[in-house]
């Protein structure tokens, strides 16, 4: 039985709370969270306790905290976790600055413990079988990748004041899938270039943010990457990537609530994509969860590790630092 201490009872913290006490196997044991009525809700729903960080680190019957709190508390948990010899999965980014992100990495493999850090993308069931298609030669050779990753609207300006910028923020998840389609075999990024305007929301500019991004990426074997980001698309959550190969193309597309096409005299009519991530990556998070405590107990590689989020996070400060420059940035 491994005991699960869970930090963040908001949004995503009940989703990774909920698959934590559905998995066999795991305790879920406390729960906790400044805004005490959300982690007492939170607690009580899944028979858990309500905690403190002292506690949690105090306890060594917890096996395994999840790091489901704001951006700003996630180096600081690492390090303390790897400190106190617990196992840690904790929601991108690792932190906003890459010095304190190498600084956790070395204190997660100075300790030994596993670090499985959630780009849920690679858990995706649509966007894993396309991955499996390439690593089974199905398009041979994979020279080209476009990535299209739209929200449906933009989050409040109060949020995106510490969200460290859309680039660490919102696009990190796509350097991510970058990283794992076209540079899984070592050819990682060598030239970045990127730019971006406000264009969805005025007050988004009044924060210092953009809204709309163009991502241009090139391997050190020349393979070629585009990723466009909106924060706005008025159709639903747009996620979308293709991947040409030598012999052939993989393209993956948007979920819908339903497969339903309609026919009729006002033509062909289909559902919008699924409303936001919630929805479109509810199968997700749920494997990818499950991995994860597959991984701890049977020692199997974890799929995506610190390493991975520093190195995602290492993409998007020179995505940023290409932007403000007007310039591109070799790696």
């Amino acid at each position: 039985m491994k005991n699960v201490a869970i930090f963040g009872a908001g949004r995503i913290g009940r989703i990774h709370a909920a698959n934590i006490a559905a998995l066999s196997g795991v305790r879920l044991k406390y729960v906790c969270d400044p805004v005490a009525d959300n982690a007492a809700a939170l607690a009580q729903q899944h028979g858990a306790q309500v905690g403190s960080i002292e506690a949690v680190f105090d306890d060594s019957s917890i096996d395994v905290v999840a790091i489901a709190s704001p951006t700003d508390t996630h180096s600081e948990l690492i390090t303390r976790a790897a400190t106190a010899r617990k196992h840690i999965f904790c929601e991108k980014p690792v932190d906003l600055s890459v010095p304190r992100a190498d600084a956790c990495q070395r204190a997660v493999e100075a300790a030994g413990v596993a670090c499985m850090i959630g780009f849920q993308r690679r858990f995706d069931p649509t966007f894993n079988e396309a991955k499996e298609r390439l690593q089974r030669g199905e398009i041979g050779t994979p020279e080209m990748l476009v990535i299209t990753s739209r929200d449906p609207g933009a989050p409040p300006a109060e949020y995106l004041k510490g969200s460290g910028g859309i680039f660490r923020d919102m696009l990190i998840h796509d350097f991510d899938v970058f990283r794992w389609i076209l540079a899984a075999d070592g050819d990682e990024a060598e030239w970045i270039s990127a730019t971006g305007s406000c264009l969805v929301d005025p007050r988004i500019a009044e924060v210092g943010d953009i809204d709309s991004t163009a991502v241009t990426l090139r391997t050190r074997r020349g393979r070629l990457c585009q990723i466009n980001t909106s924060r706005r698309a008025a159709y639903g959550y747009d996620q979308r990537f293709e991947v040409l190969g030598s012999q052939g193309l993989l393209a993956c597309g948007n979920h819908r609530p339903s497969e339903v096409l309609q026919w009729d005299a006002r033509g062909v009519h289909a559902d919008k994509p699924e409303h936001f991530f919630l929805q479109r990556y509810r199968d997700a998070y749920r494997l990818e969860m499950a991995h994860f405590f597959d991984a701890l107990q049977t020692g199997a590689p974890l799929r995506t590790t610190i390493a991975d989020g520093v190195a995602a996070q290492k993409l998007a400060d020179a995505a940023a630092l290409s932007h403000q420059s007007g310039q591109p940035v070799r790696l």
